[in-house]
C-alpha cells in the first residue's frame, strides 16, 4: 500500500476511537529511515470545549492507542512491509504543520529551517507574528518583522524556552 494510502487508512481508523477516548490526532506519518519502515503518530488529550489548548499525554496514554491501532492493524493487515509502531505526543517543540497549528500558536515562539539560506542564515528563531498560504511571518527581539517565503521553508516548530 502507498505511504499516503497508509496514513489515510490510519487517521479513518483511528480518528473515531481517539475521540470517543477524549484524545485528538496531531499527525500521522509513514516513513522509510535507513532500511526500516516507521509508522509514526502524534496524539494529545482533546481540548475539554472549542477554543481550549489540548492537553498532553503520557506514556499510559500513548501505549493505550498504540495496543488498539496494533491489534486494528493485524485485523485488516493493509502494510505489506515490517514497520516499526511509534505512538508518542507532538512534544514540547512540536512541528507546525497545518493552519490549526500556526493559528494555535501565532504570537509563540517558532524555530523555523530553510532550504537555502535567507540574509545569510538557514535557521531563524522568532515570534510567530502572522502566516498565509504564501508567507509566514516572523518578529524579532527588536520588534521588527520578516517574511519568509512559503516555499523555502523545510520545517518550522515551536522554539522551547527554559
Amino acid at each position: 500500500m502507498a505511504k499516503r494510502k497508509v496514513v489515510d487508512l490510519v487517521m479513518e481508523e483511528l480518528s473515531p476511537y481517539l475521540e470517543e477516548e477524549g484524545y485528538s490526532l496531531y499527525h500521522v506519518e509513514f516513513v522509510k529511515e535507513s532500511k526500516d519502515w516507521f509508522l509514526r503518530v502524534f496524539i494529545e488529550k482533546a481540548p475539554e470545549k472549542p477554543g481550549d489548548w489540548p492537553g498532553n499525554v503520557g506514556t499510559d496514554d500513548c501505549e493505550k492507542v498504540s495496543r488498539f491501532l496494533s491489534e486494528r492493524l493485524d485485523q485488516l493487515d493493509p502494510v505489506e512491509q515490517n514497520y516499526y509502531l511509534e505512538v508518542s505526543s507532538p512534544g514540547m517543540d512540536r512541528p507546525l504543520l497545518k493552519e490549526e497549528d500556526f493559528r494555535r500558536y501565532k504570537g509563540h515562539l517558532v524555530d523555523i529551517k530553510l532550504y537555502e539560506s535567507i540574509n545569510g542564515k538557514k535557521a531563524i528563531t522568532g515570534k510567530l507574528a502572522d502566516y498565509s498560504d504564501e508567507y509566514i511571518v516572523l518578529e524579532d527581539e527588536k520588534g521588527q518583522s520578516m517574511s519568509l517565503p512559503r516555499e523555502k521553508i523545510s520545517k518550522t516548530n515551536l522554539t522551547v524556552v527554559f
